[in-house]
């Protein structure tokens, strides 16, 4: 087997920024960012989302606009609400 062909498989941090919430987990990602966690430093990886944050997961659900979206339909299409 060739050396020195793989990554680093090493404990990385990783925070989900819309929550704040932080795991440790092992990881061969490579980053720049080190962040502290339970006084110990680790290599940082930033995540929009994860399953703390995620609707899926969390169970909520986000508010969509579709206020007028129907009426607008109507106006422009008004034979396909005529024939129905």
């Amino acid at each position: 087997m060739k050396k020195n062909t793989h990554p680093e498989y090493r404990e990385v941090l990783f925070v989900d920024s819309s929550t704040g919430h932080r795991w440790i987990c092992r990881s061969a990602l490579q980053t720049n960012e080190v962040g502290t966690f339970e006084d110990k430093e680790y290599p940082l990886y930033r995540l929009a989302i994860s399953s703390s944050s995620h609707p899926f997961f969390t169970g909520k659900t986000g508010i969509i606009d579709v206020e007028g979206r129907v009426d607008k339909f109507n106006k422009r299409y008004p034979k396909a609400t005529a024939n129905s």
